[in-house]
């Protein structure tokens, strides 16, 4: 028979645990109070409302009616907007795609990359050209591929291709985002999933699409882990606001909950991240697969655009899906 624990030591014992809880509150407590960076309090300001930005759109979707999921926007020169994104279709595989657009709201599908494609991220060389990542499956890994200019990403016409091996885990490594492009050396982010188990940070270097080097990012792990992250640490983005880097990522508070992902601001000179508290139209709570662009809007104005995928989960009626929206600077 197991001896009963005297009554005032269990009251000991809660006290202190109710201590510690209220401890650690107040310590993220101060830790959301004060922002990560200046960057980073700018990009929430911009980020976290979406009634009051000069444009949205909720549930984004290509003129097929395929959703736009994970949407990424870059802009050409000549002003057209660019959007690649993922759909789960009808075949049970994701197929990545690029769409044209003139206002933001209404996207013509010009490309499909094909079954297995997904989680696509697209960056321009800084020579009129584009090079596009996307996860590839089977056996998950990251590819790059490059294209020659605007006509050749919009036809799919590659002219050079790498899928990358995988060095940090023997089960997946993907979700990646094109940091920088400089001559023959492209640089990346993604995750990969550590002990075939939870996905965290990785950074890559590409260099003449042919020495690929992968490492991961504790760092940006730690940043999201004290955040209460024990789930997913996934999909990121950077943008430069202030001309400093700031990096947009999202974090999942328990496994397996799509109503638990969260958006953070990541400050990488500090080390440290905010999340962000945004607000949509109906009070949607949940949030994933962040990406941010400084672009020229519809009207003619410097914006931010900001595009998140809102779980159904964690959704407002009439929220799910790809969310688009954008504020002028």
């Amino acid at each position: 028979m197991t001896a009963r624990q005297p009554r005032t030591a269990l009251f000991t014992v809660a006290a202190v645990l109710s201590l510690a809880a209220a401890l650690l509150v107040s310590q993220l407590a101060r830790a959301d109070a004060t922002p990560a960076s200046p960057a980073t309090a700018r990009l929430a300001a911009l980020a976290d409302d979406v009634p009051s930005a000069e444009g949205h759109r909720y549930d984004a979707r290509d003129h097929t009616g395929r959703t736009m999921d994970a949407a990424q926007i870059q802009q050409a020169q000549d002003g057209t907007y660019l959007a690649v994104y993922h759909t789960l279709l009808a075949d049970g595989r994701f197929h990545a795609a690029v769409a044209t657009s003139t206002d933001l709201r209404h996207w013509q599908r010009r490309h499909d990359f094909g079954p297995g494609t997904h989680q696509p991220s697209l960056a321009h060389d800084g020579r009129g050209g584009y090079v596009l990542a996307y996860e590839k499956d089977p056996r998950n890994h990251i590819a790059v591929r490059a294209y020659e200019d605007q006509r050749a990403l919009l036809a799919g016409r590659a002219h050079r291709a790498f899928d990358a091996p995988l060095t940090l885990s023997r089960c997946a490594e993907g979700t990646p985002s094109i940091t920088s492009v400089r001559g023959a050396t492209i640089q990346l982010t993604g995750h990969y999933r550590a002990g075939c188990d939870t996905d965290r940070q990785l950074r890559a270097t590409l260099t003449g699409f042919r020495h690929w080097h992968a490492e991961p990012d504790r760092r940006l792990d730690r940043a999201l882990r004290r955040w209460g992250n024990g789930g997913n640490i996934g999909d990121r983005a950077p943008v430069e606001l202030g001309g400093r880097r700031v990096v947009l990522i999202e974090g999942q508070r328990r496994r397996g909950d799509f109503g638990s992902w969260a958006t953070y601001a990541y400050d990488p000179s500090s080390g440290r991240a905010d999340r962000l508290d945004i607000r949509t139209h109906g009070g949607s709570r949940a949030f994933a697969n962040p990406s941010a662009t400084l672009l020229t809007d519809p009207r003619g104005q410097p914006a931010l655009l900001v595009s998140l995928f809102v779980p159904e989960e964690g959704s407002a009626p009439g929220e799910s899906g790809q969310l688009l929206y954008w504020h002028k600077l």
